[in-house]
Order: structure tokens, then C-alpha cells, then sequence
């Protein structure tokens, strides 16, 4: 920086260098100042100055200020149908319900693929295209000696070939016969199964080791498999000795669609049995309390029904719970501290004829029908073609329904 001399004697910035300096100051703070404001956008609302009518407000959309009526958010929140408001909540619960569970899908599947784990070819595919949605998947658990109960239910109400077929793709129900492997996989049980459902094609194979006493281990893997196959509003387990009406079935769940944690079956409250030798005896019957002392309520396992949300549910944390000897009191056990909504519906658990006949004659139509003392229709593979004959709502009444 150059100094001049003055008459004084004393130093001063000569007066080109004070105009630079003053614009580059200037220049500097220009900016400063651009940097650290942000001017509101040309569609933004500005902040109400306090000087105008109240319930007004300044609108930066255009140079000269707009007044803008406020919205009376009274009117706007009132429910003016409560039937309405009922229903919009629901709703809403299944949608909040619906992502939470696509959420917890996407993170099981995903532990999976970190984990090394396998994951199946229709899972991968079904994502790949975008997985289509089912009303409901039944599964039919079976067993490797029960060849005979399958046919039986194959020539009475369970579609076959291209009616099947047809069901899935008209009416989106999945029906499947439920079954793992044996102890040594690949043994001639298994390959008779392999010849079957290469006849037929309606078997759903699941990584379980077959066993009487492994019943809740093979529900658990069931739920688990369905979920990861198909997406569907419901998930049901029934017996290979129960006559089913698919229509009234569907017509029953389809009422609770809306609903986001649904267990649905005949629920009961049996009492825990500490003999052993008993059938259904009860190896940790202490942690029920007392002798005599009866189960939580829980459906009845002849046949019962979940909502998606429980199913995936089982699937997430199907290694951390607990396998009680019955596999309906399993189901049960795993859904208490859940937000569950238990619903009882008698037409799930009718009586064989008479019971099941006065009953379709009354027009209340049976969805299942088995005999309690037996657990299931006695002598099966001969009575249930009495059963369908008696108790069947017609052909017409599954094609003709609307879910």
C-alpha cells in the first residue's frame, strides 16, 4: 500500500485506494449477506405481519399482497357420519398395519439373504414381478400315511386341475396339501410324495421333519412359508379329515379384511392335562398353575385362520418362540401380549350330519364340519363323502361368490 506525504507531515490512504477499499467491502458484504439469507420463494406464504384483519394473510405469490380466506378447520374435522368415521379408521389401521408388515417382510428377508440362508424360487420371482394379492392361502397339514384323507378330499371339495386354477386366478384362494420330509431325506415316503404332487401339483413342501409330536414346529414353518409365497389377506391351517365350504369360508374372512391382527377360529378354553399316557397330556403343565387349571382361550385346531400381520409375525420371530406339546395351544400362546383381536365364529367347528344338514337346510351354511369326538370327521376317507352330500353349499356358491 503506498503512503503520500502531506502538508502536515502526517501519512493518509490516498483516495483511489479508499474507493476500492469501499467497493470491495461492499462487494464482501453483498455476499455475506446473500449467503446467510434466503429469501422465501414466489409461491411461499409470508409470516402475517400483525397489522392486517384477523384470519388474513400476505401472499408472496405476485408483487402486490393477496388476502387469503383461512379454511374454517372446525367444519373440516367434524365427523359428519359416524358409520363412516368408523370405517375410515379401519382403514386406516390396515393400511399403518399393511406397511409395518411389508417393512418387517423386507427386514426378515433380508437377515435372510445376509445370513446365507435360502429363499425360496416363487419368493424371488414374486418380487421380482410385484406379488399379487390372494384372499386367503389354506393349508391342508398332512401326513406321509394319509394318501387316502387326500384323495377323499380331492374327489369332494377341493378343486382340481384347471378348476383350481381357476380358483387362484378368479377368486384368489390358494388351497395346498402341507407336508415336509422325513427323517432321511429323500426316502421312498418322500419320493411317493414327489410322485403325487407331480400328478396332481398341489402340495406345498416345507422344511420340517415329520412327526406327530413336531405339530407345532410344522405350523410355525407353514405360516412361515406361505407368507414368503404368497401375499394374502389370510393364512389358514385345516386338518386333512375336516369337510370345508370354501364360499362360506371366504364370505367369513372376508368380513374381517379390514382388520389389521385378526386370529379367527372356534375358540376355546380346554383344561391342561397332567396325566401322563393321556392323549394331549401336557408336559409344562406347571406353568399353567394349579391342577385343574384350563388354557388361555385359543382356537380350536381342526381349522383356524390368521390375518397377514400375524403370519409374518410368526415368520420374523419363528425362532424365538415357544413350541407347547398341542399345536393350537402354541398358536395361541404366541399371539398373547399382541394387539390381537380374537374372533369366535361357531360356523367353523359344526357337527357332522344331522348338524352341519339342519343347519345349510336353516340357510346358515357351515364353512367346517368334523366330529369333536374324534378331532376331525371319524373314519374319514368313507364319511366324508356323506358329509359333502349333506353339507355341501353347491359348486355354483363357490364360483358364483363374490369376496
Amino acid at each position: 500500500m503506498s503512503w503520500r506525504k502531506g502538508g502536515g507531515g502526517d501519512g493518509g490512504v490516498s483516495r483511489r485506494w479508499a474507493v476500492l477499499l469501499c467497493l470491495g467491502s461492499f462487494c464482501l458484504g453483498l455476499l455475506f449477506t446473500n449467503r446467510m439469507w434466503t429469501l422465501p420463494e414466489a409461491n411461499e406464504i409470508a409470516r402475517p405481519n400483525g397489522n392486517g384483519d384477523e384470519g388474513n394473510t400476505l401472499v408472496a405469490a405476485e408483487c402486490g399482497p393477496k388476502k387469503v380466506q383461512h379454511p374454517d378447520y372446525k367444519d373440516i374435522l367434524r365427523v359428519q357420519d359416524t358409520h363412516h368415521g368408523v370405517h375410515s379408521d379401519r382403514t386406516l389401521d390396515k393400511t399403518i398395519a399393511s406397511l409395518e408388515t411389508e417393512l418387517s417382510a423386507a427386514r426378515s428377508l433380508q437377515e435372510s439373504l445376509l445370513n446365507g440362508s435360502p429363499v425360496a424360487e416363487e419368493f424371488k420371482l414374486s418380487e421380482s414381478i410385484g406379488r399379487r394379492k390372494y384372499l386367503m392361502v389354506i393349508g391342508i397339514n398332512t401326513a406321509f400315511s394319509s394318501r387316502k384323507r387326500r384323495d377323499s378330499i380331492r374327489y369332494t371339495w377341493m378343486p382340481q386341475g384347471e378348476k383350481r386354477k381357476k380358483l387362484e386366478e378368479e377368486k384368489g384362494i390358494i388351497i395346498r396339501f402341507v407336508i415336509g420330509h422325513s427323517a432321511i431325506s429323500g426316502g421312498i415316503v418322500d419320493r411317493a410324495i414327489e410322485a403325487e404332487d407331480r400328478k396332481h401339483g398341489d402340495f406345498m413342501r416345507i422344511d420340517h421333519v415329520e412327526g406327530y409330536l413336531a405339530l407345532s414346529g410344522k405350523t410355525k414353518t407353514y405360516f412361515a412359508t406361505a407368507v414368503s409365497l404368497w401375499d394374502a389377506d389370510f393364512y389358514v391351517k385345516v386338518d386333512d379329515d375336516v369337510h370345508v365350504n370354501i364360499a362360506t369360508l371366504g364370505q367369513i374372512l372376508s368380513n374381517h379384511a379390514l382388520k389389521p391382527r385378526v386370529y379367527i377360529g372356534c375358540m376355546k378354553s380346554g383344561p391342561v392335562l397332567t396325566e401322563k399316557g393321556v392323549r394331549y397330556y401336557e408336559p409344562e403343565h406347571w406353568k399353567f398353575g394349579e391342577p385343574g387349571n384350563k388354557y388361555f382361550r385359543h382356537a380350536t385346531g381342526q381349522l383356524y385362520a390368521i390375518s397377514k400381520d400375524l403370519a409374518t409375525y410368526i415368520s420374523i420371530n419363528r425362532h424365538v418362540l415357544h413350541k407347547y406339546i398341542n399345536e393350537d395351544v402354541s398358536l395361541g400362546s404366541w399371539f398373547i401380549g399382541l394387539d390381537v383381536e380374537h374372533i369366535d365364529d361357531r360356523r367353523l367347528c359344526c357337527g357332522t350330519p344331522p348338524d352341519c344338514e339342519w343347519k345349510a337346510q336353516a340357510g346358515n351354511t357351515c364353512a367346517a364340519s368334523f366330529d369333536w369326538r374324534c378331532s376331525g370327521i371319524c373314519n374319514s376317507e368313507g364319511r366324508i363323502w356323506e358329509v359333502h352330500n349333506k353339507c355341501a353349499e353347491g359348486e355354483k356358491a363357490l364360483w358364483n361368490a363374490t369376496f
